[in-house]
């Protein structure tokens, strides 16, 4: 997968954040992913309408309330994966479940290698992450996330049940 950065540059990027309350009576995934992190970054939209398409964030990413709204949101404003030092394990499984995106886990070294507006190439065959030339280790999935992954969400994948 590559695609652009979106670099932010905190820890604990919560739910409310990535998709306001205001909007969880609304069920149409378009709409979800027009207001799409509008509480934290006001450029967002024009950021990933110019290819943006990999978040990139520290610590806790996806924490808060266990909204499956905001991977939906995320995915639909053109956002196909979020690297971060640590997910939410509720939001992580939401991603993984509905198969809406792809959350890799990286390091402190690529972490702090990647600026915002970088092309990065994720790789989850090699298990790596590169920017600038350069390729970084990312936190392997289980196996069990990778069958999940690889057929393309939690019930194309046979395992619910």
């Amino acid at each position: 997968m590559r695609g652009r950065a979106i670099k932010y540059e905190r820890d604990n990027i919560d739910t409310d954040v990535i998709i306001p309350g205001a909007y969880l009576k609304v069920h149409d995934y378009d709409e979800l992913g027009r207001h799409a992190m509008e509480g934290l970054d006001p450029r967002f939209r024009e950021r990933a309408a110019a290819g943006g398409s990999i978040i990139v964030a520290g610590r806790n990413f996806g924490c808060g309330s266990s909204r499956e709204h905001a991977p939906i949101a995320l995915s639909r404003s053109g956002i196909r994966a979020v690297a971060a030092l640590s997910f939410a394990r509720i939001f992580y499984r939401n991603c993984v479940d509905g198969a809406f995106l792809l959350p890799v886990e990286i390091g402190g070294e690529a972490y702090a290698a990647i600026s915002d507006g970088d092309e990065l190439e994720i790789d989850t065959g090699a298990g790596t992450i590169a920017a600038a030339g350069k390729s970084y280790p990312t936190r392997p999935f289980s196996d069990i996330i990778s069958r999940i992954i690889a057929a393309g969400g939690l019930f194309k994948a046979g395992l619910d049940g």
